[in-house]
């Protein structure tokens, strides 16, 4: 099992009709690496919402066919989802689109309420009817909910983040102005620039900025909603230093893109620094230090630099295994990493190595790793990992939902590195996380179990799909009863 990469949102608002569609696409291809079960593009054009979402990659979802057919438009937001509440399915699809009485709008929401489930049986009690499984929805009614009763769609957001707790960086299509929204914790990054001819962007990081040629302004604040508009750009801070800052440290060392810049800090400089802290506190006599493609690239860059062992590009990343790839079972999964990864024998044969990975999870993974190097001919394999031990579930979007996934919760430190067949093992230590986060506040739940928010009572990703199918089955069960007892009066 490997971490997925949470969700990527893009938004863009113009001045004046514009191919706003096709700037979405090549922001969401740049977001890709955040999540590729599912992407969408809604665009409004004169108050009129065009939309095309479905399931698979963003080259595979938007041909030049589907382009083609979305008008001009003044506005557009688009998502790349890896779902971590709610099963893969078109209806899960975003952004998600509602329609009320006071109008319409277009919702990309990347992170995870841990409110969700109280918030959901709220507005089932109430009347609400859900049509997907994802807790964005969630988010959509209560938005919905405020609008009825709040002067403008800015105003109905900054009522719903009262009743929003957890993770949500959100863009929010209305027929008139695109509004964005970090969590008063800043669990996830949002950000914003400009575009030559003066139209507004915002994106999950500033790497799909620059590939629409936008200029980088500033990240949003965590608790900030930013109103775009044809009076320009406003800022709400009223959420604003409500809560101690918790960026998710995991955006550092694995999900964001290395050439973006999160919250001040450079992620390429973080993955760097967490390489070198890992030959620092875990030295070893090796020829070479490989790193695991991608997110391990930087840090065995570091390691190599600290260590003065020299770095070599010891495995080589097949980039054209989408999501058509069919994944063997569970007992061919060696076939599978061979398919993704291939050893540069040159770079290893003979030789004692230092392979440095962002994380082990279930521990599966890096031993068919570790496998694949001595098969190359690697004499030693000597593990290091850029990030601390996985010890806790994560509540605010990251893929880990039970201890008993965790490679860490079901062996010793000293245990693990013969289980995944490594020589040796070395995590970075939690003491040192502030040094890829710089002075600003970070969750580091995942590795020390300190949550800045209440934990939910179910934490499992099918959560709503199990509900609902214990009330169908309920359901069932009381009309068969029924038809027995009219079989019986009868």
């Amino acid at each position: 099992m490997s971490l997925h990469e949470e969700c990527g949102v893009f938004g863009v608002y113009s001045p004046a009709p514009c191919q706003a569609a096709q700037t979405a696409y090549y922001g969401l291809y740049a977001l890709q690496h955040r999540g590729q079960e599912s992407c969408g593009i809604v665009v409004c054009n004169d108050g009129l919402f065009y939309s095309h979402k479905d399931l698979g990659l963003v080259g595979e979802v938007f041909s030049g066919e589907v382009l083609s057919r979305f008008p001009q438009a003044t506005m557009a937001v688009g998502h790349v989802r890896y779902g971590t509440t709610g099963r893969n399915s078109r209806s899960n699809c975003q952004p998600i689109e509602v329609n009320h009485q006071k109008g319409r709008m277009a919702l990309a929401h990347n992170g995870n309420l841990s409110n969700a489930a109280a918030l959901r049986d709220e507005l089932e009690l109430s009347g609400a009817i859900f049509h997907s499984t994802s807790d964005t929805e969630t988010i959509a009614y209560i938005i919905t909910r405020e609008r009825l009763k709040s002067p403008s769609i800015e105003a109905a957001l900054d009522a719903a983040m009262d009743t929003l707790d957890g993770a949500y960086s959100l863009i929010l299509m209305s027929p008139q102005k695109l509004i964005c929204a970090r969590d008063p914790h800043g669990f996830r990054p949002l950000c914003y620039g400009v575009l030559p001819d003066g139209s507004y962007v915002a994106a999950s990081e500033s790497c799909a900025l620059r590939a629409v040629g936008a200029e980088f302004v500033r990240d949003l604040l965590p608790g900030e909603i930013l109103v775009f508009s044809k009076n320009g750009m406003t800022s709400n801070r009223r959420h604003c230093g409500k809560c101690e800052k918790k960026l998710c440290v995991f955006e550092y060392i694995y999900f964001a893109r290395p050439d973006s810049v999160i919250d001040g800090m450079p992620v390429h400089t973080a993955r760097i620094k967490a390489g070198e802290i890992l030959a620092r506190y875990h030295p070893v006599q090796a020829d070479v230090v490989v790193g695991v493609p991608d997110s391990g690239l930087e840090a065995a860059l570091g390691y190599a630099r600290e260590s003065g062992i020299p770095y070599g590009i010891g495995l080589i990343k097949n980039r054209y295994v989408g999501r058509t790839f069919i994944s063997p079972g569970q007992e061919n999964r060696m076939s599978q990493v061979r398919i993704k990864l291939s050893p540069v024998v040159d770079c290893v044969r003979g030789k004692s190595v230092v392979l440095v990975d962002d994380s082990i999870v279930r521990g599966t993974t890096s031993g068919l790793i570790v496998k694949l190097l001595r098969e190359a001919g690697a004499k030693e394999v000597h593990m290091r990992i850029s990030s601390p031990p996985f010890l806790h579930p994560c509540y605010y979007g990251t893929d880990i939902d039970s201890r008993e996934h965790l490679i860490a919760c079901q062996y010793p430190m000293e245990q693990i590195a013969g289980v995944i067949g490594a020589d040796s093992l070395g995590y970075l230590p939690v003491s040192e996380l502030s040094q890829l986060a710089g002075s600003q506040g970070y969750c580091s739940a995942c590795f020390d179990g300190s949550y800045p928010t209440m934990i939910p009572e179910d934490t499992r990703k099918d959560r709503f799909e199990r509900k609902l199918s214990e009330i169908t089955k309920s359901g069932n069960e009381s009309e068969a009863t029924t038809c027995q007892s009219n079989r019986t009066e009868n």
